[in-house]
């Protein structure tokens, strides 16, 4: 078979495009902000990160991302189950809607919550009624969190399944395992690293989320406030190093999450050398 090469110049022009591109608009503005964070010394940065407004910020972050991402694996390895290994009628919308959140702006998507379950919405006179307060709320993040989340893990995985076909869960049901028994040893094990992939997507998109959680949150000051919430009142109050301080919490955070996306992409790359060898 004839394979069709590029000549040296046009590779490494290709490559110096990508190189620059990942230097002015990834790593620049990366060293940029702990460059802010530390202009006006230890001191400073230290007390920005240890104020009890940010500890608040950080245990919200966490409590959020605790609550979601469980949520989101749930209904992620539920989806992609159902829609990789049976056929059913509305499976279509069942994609539809899963892609939903990629289409639809977090604003709106908070926007959306509020018209349910704000002081005009629909469900309020009940919500009132009982005494549940969702809008402005730690809820009614989790919900818009939940929201804009739930794609990553089922889209991740719903390719995963249906390459893998059903034979091995086939064989495994006509040698007598139940469902649930074929999924823990056979589907669940084939789908390890998919799995994890998208749940560290899920982590980084949960803890990251500004735009649905802004509109649901009110801004309340250690209440509502999750980390990039924390980060724009201190940048808008004009405490430059401070906001700078905190957001090197979630600079951090990112470069963990591609630290560790990077070893399961090449542990999963071996892994599937080693099955072809």
């Amino acid at each position: 078979m004839k394979h069709i090469t590029e000549s040296a110049a046009i590779r490494w022009l290709l490559i110096s495009v990508a190189l620059l591109f990942l230097v002015l608009f990834l790593i620049l503005p990366l060293i940029a902000v702990f460059m802010e964070a530390f202009k006006q010394g230890t001191a400073v940065f230290l007390s920005a990160i240890m104020e009890e407004e940010t500890f608040s910020a950080v245990k919200l972050t966490l409590l959020v991302a605790a609550i979601t991402v469980p949520l989101n694996v749930t209904f992620g390895v539920a989806a992609a189950w159902a829609i990789a290994k049976f056929s059913f009628r509305g499976k279509n919308v069942l994609l539809t809607l899963i892609d939903l959140p990629f289409a639809v702006s977090p604003v709106i998507a908070g926007l959306i919550f509020v018209l349910l379950f704000g002081s005009q919405g629909i469900a309020y006179p009940w919500l009132e009624a009982n005494d549940i307060k969702i809008i402005f709320a730690v809820p009614g993040i989790i919900l818009a969190t939940t929201f804009v989340t739930f794609p990553f893990v089922a889209r991740e995985l719903i390719p995963i399944m249906e390459a893998q076909g059903k034979d091995e869960e086939e064989a495994a049901v006509s040698l007598g395992a139940s469902g649930w028994k074929t999924f823990l040893r056979v589907t669940l094990p084939n789908v390890k690293w998919g799995l994890l992939y998208g749940v560290i997507l899920c982590n980084a998109r949960a803890m990251g989320e500004f735009g649905a959680v802004s509109v649901v949150s009110g801004h309340i000051r250690g209440m509502t406030n999750t980390l990039p919430l924390h980060v724009e009142i201190l940048y808008n109050e004009y405490q430059f190093a401070a906001a700078f301080a905190v957001a090197t919490l979630l600079a951090a955070l990112a470069l963990v999450t591609l630290i560790i996306k990077s070893l399961i992409e090449w542990k999963t790359q071996r892994e599937s050398g080693g099955e072809h060898v």
